[in-house]
């Protein structure tokens, strides 16, 4: 079993943390060493970590700049390693009534690296968000929390499973 998974993230509000914490905390649960950083602070390689999970929230149609530039950054790292991604961002309930493709960036970034999945889960942006759309949207009264945890925690266990069945894979030589 992979050992060591990095949760990286861009946030600008903390939302998108807030679902990389709870992506790290299932897979802890699950037995792995699990350390969820903003991707602006992680170090030089990545080369430490046995698999990755990069979330971005988006704005204007573009993932967060900091998860852009960290997929950028460790591209030939990432591309030995199984790596997930995911979205946050509609302010409504679309992404649990549905699923929601990646915009164009994250898109580009799944064929290059061949990533095993990208999934967008609801966004939040609550009373005191940063930035002047954030408070346009507020005054508008479209803000509100529209993250659904459950999913989110039945999606990082879906991520263990598979890193799970990898080893045993690679442990016998087949999977069973």
């Amino acid at each position: 079993m992979p050992k060591r998974v990095l949760v990286a993230y861009g946030t600008k509000n903390g939302s998108t943390a807030q679902i990389a914490d709870a992506v790290a905390a299932v897979l802890r649960k699950d037995g792995f060493t699990v350390e969820s950083l903003p991707a602006r602070s992680v170090a030089a390689s990545v080369a430490s970590y046995d698999a990755l999970v990069v979330g971005g929230g988006l704005y204007a149609g573009r993932w967060h700049r900091d998860a852009r530039r960290f997929l950028r950054r460790h591209r030939g790292e990432l591309a030995d390693r199984p790596v997930w991604l995911f979205s946050s961002g509609p302010l409504d309930a679309s992404a649990s009534e549905r699923d929601i493709p990646p915009v164009s960036d994250v898109r580009r970034v799944m064929e290059r690296l061949d990533v095993r999945e990208h999934i967008t889960f609801g966004g939040a942006l609550e009373e005191g968000a940063k930035g002047f759309v954030a408070g346009m949207i507020l005054r508008s009264g479209k803000g509100g929390d529209f993250r659904d945890f459950t999913a989110i925690e039945t999606w990082a266990a879906r991520i263990g499973t598979e890193l799970a069945g990898a080893h045993g894979q690679d442990q016998k030589g087949t999977s069973d």
